[in-house]
């Protein structure tokens, strides 16, 4: 299993939201770039990276700082936020991002999503974001009336390389995450399920690395890293045991 620090951007800077709200955000680091080579420094072999900004606004917002953690990272990026079109799919690879997640147009445009899989093999990745196991949209704004199970079955023979799960009740709380809720998508759909929302200590990585046979392939945090209660050396050796 992989660990993916977490990189949420908000106005150029490193912050972490409560529940994904934007009016609830602390800031951690100004340096994106810097904050992305500290990660690998200690042993991350991807980063994951949202532009925040760019989930509410449709658009990519963050360029700039999603450009300085390419150049500063030398692993593996995977980046969500505003990504709504093949186009800004290609500027993005074409940039070094190695995996783009598609969230709010997996839900609103599916045929897209199996035509980035065909143009771009590997390279695609699904955000489910759950709110009591209801898919929720635009940066976490909207609800909508499809399941967490039944949006990712669309998408079981299309190529998806992963599903990144994340509870939004949990997310920024410090609470544990969801891992039962994405043990079962995992267990429901034969694509990769990385667990995402309210990580925060050691006994978490453990928990999710105990479901590993149900078919989760990762864990994404952030706050308990920024917060120093999770080592990402000690999550690293846990999760490749």
């Amino acid at each position: 299993m992989i660990l993916f620090p977490a990189i949420d951007l908000k106005d150029g800077q490193c912050v972490r939201l409560r529940q994904g709200d934007m009016n609830q955000s602390t800031v951690f680091n100004d340096n994106p770039g810097a904050q992305a080579k500290e990660f690998v420094d200690a042993g991350a072999e991807w980063i994951h990276v949202v532009d925040l900004n760019g989930a509410f606004a449709g658009k990519p917002v963050n360029e700039e700082p999603v450009k300085a953690i390419l150049r500063e990272a030398k692993v593996p990026v995977q980046l969500g936020g505003g990504i709504r079109d093949l186009a800004t799919i290609e500027t993005w690879l074409t940039a070094g991002l190695s995996r783009a997640i598609l969230g709010t147009v997996a839900v609103k445009n599916p045929s897209l999503v199996k035509e980035a899989c065909k143009a771009f093999p590997g390279k695609i990745a699904v955000g489910i974001d759950a709110r009591g196991g209801m898919v929720a949209t635009e940066g976490w704004a909207e609800a909508s009336s499809l399941s967490v199970v039944d949006l990712a079955k669309r998408f079981v023979d299309a190529g998806v390389a992963a599903i990144v799960h994340t509870d939004i009740d949990r997310d920024g709380l410090m609470g544990g995450p969801n891992i039962q809720a994405s043990a079962d998508l995992a267990k429901a759909v034969p694509i990769p399920v990385i667990v995402s929302g309210g990580v925060s200590s050691l006994d978490d990585i453990k928990a999710a690395k105990a479901q590993e046979k149900s078919g989760l392939s990762g864990v994404i945090t952030g706050r308990a890293i920024y917060d120093g209660r999770l080592d990402i050396k000690a999550a690293i050796d846990v999760l490749k045991a």
